[in-house]
C-alpha cells in the first residue's frame, strides 16, 4: 500500500485511505465526521494572486501615513514604523516590540515565505528550502495580528474624533484590505496541492531548448 495514499484524522487519529474528489468536494472522517481534506480548484494560482496583491498592499501600508490628525491648526501624521519608534522613544519598549512583531515582521514573513514557495513553482521549478518555508508559514501565521491592529486603530480614532479632526491615511485603507487578502489567501491555500505540484515539477526536465529535446529523445 502506498503510504502517500493514507491520511490520519487530526481529530481522532483514524488512519484512512485518500479518495479522488470532485472539484470543490471535501472528504470527512468516517468515524468522527471531521473534514480531512478538500479539492480546491486552482488553489495555488489563486493563493499566489492574492499573496502578490497582499505584498503590494503591505508595502503601501508601511510607507504611507496610517492616520492624520488636525487640532487647533496643527497637523500631524505618522506611519506604522513611526508609531513603533515613538513608542520605543517614550519608554514603552515592550509595547513597541509587540506592535512591530505582530503588525510588521510577522505579516512580512508570512507574505514573503508564501511568495518564495509559490512563485518559483508557478515558473516551473522547486525553490530550495521549501519545507523550511512551509514550516515558517505555519509558525508565523498565528502571530500576524493585522485585524487586532485595525480594531485598536478604529477604537482610538473614534475616541479622538471629538477633540481633533481625524483623516484616515492610505496605509489604514491598505491595512483593511490586507486583512481580508491574507485571510482569503490562507483559506484558498491547499497544502496537498502544493506537494503535488512539487512532485510534478521535480519530475520535469530543468533544461530548455534543443538540448533538452535531444536529451528526452535519447531517453
Amino acid at each position: 500500500m502506498d503510504p502517500h495514499s493514507l491520511i490520519a484524522c487530526h481529530e481522532c487519529d483514524l488512519l484512512q485511505r485518500r479518495i479522488p474528489l470532485p472539484p470543490g468536494g471535501a472528504a470527512c472522517c468516517i468515524r468522527c465526521g471531521a473534514a480531512l481534506y478538500r479539492n480546491k480548484p486552482d488553489s495555488l494560482d489563486r493563493t499566489l494572486a492574492l499573496t502578490l496583491t497582499a505584498a503590494i498592499l503591505l508595502i503601501v501600508a508601511n510607507l504611507f501615513p496610517v492616520v492624520g490628525l488636525e487640532a487647533q491648526g496643527n497637523r500631524t501624521s505618522t506611519t506604522l514604523f513611526g508609531t513603533v519608534r515613538t513608542l520605543y522613544d517614550d519608554g514603552m519598549r515592550s509595547v513597541a516590540a509587540l506592535v512591530f512583531v505582530t503588525t510588521i515582521l510577522m505579516p512580512l514573513l508570512d507574505v514573503g515565505a508564501m511568495l518564495y514557495m509559490l512563485l518559483p513553482l508557478k515558473l516551473g521549478w522547486v525553490p530550495k528550502g521549501l519545507p523550511a518555508m512551509f514550516r515558517l508559514v505555519q509558525t508565523v501565521r498565528p502571530w500576524g495580528m493585522v485585524e487586532v491592529f485595525m480594531l485598536g486603530t478604529l477604537v482610538s480614532l473614534a475616541k479622538l474624533s471629538h477633540i481633533a479632526h481625524v483623516k484616515p491615511g492610505i496605509a489604514l485603507w491598505s491595512f483593511g484590505a490586507l486583512m481580508f487578502l491574507v485571510a482569503a489567501a490562507a483559506a484558498s491555500f491547499d497544502a496537498d496541492d502544493l506537494w503535488a505540484r512539487v512532485a510534478a515539477t521535480g519530475r520535469r526536465p530543468q533544461r530548455f531548448g534543443a538540448a533538452a529535446e535531444r536529451a528526452e529523445e535519447a531517453r
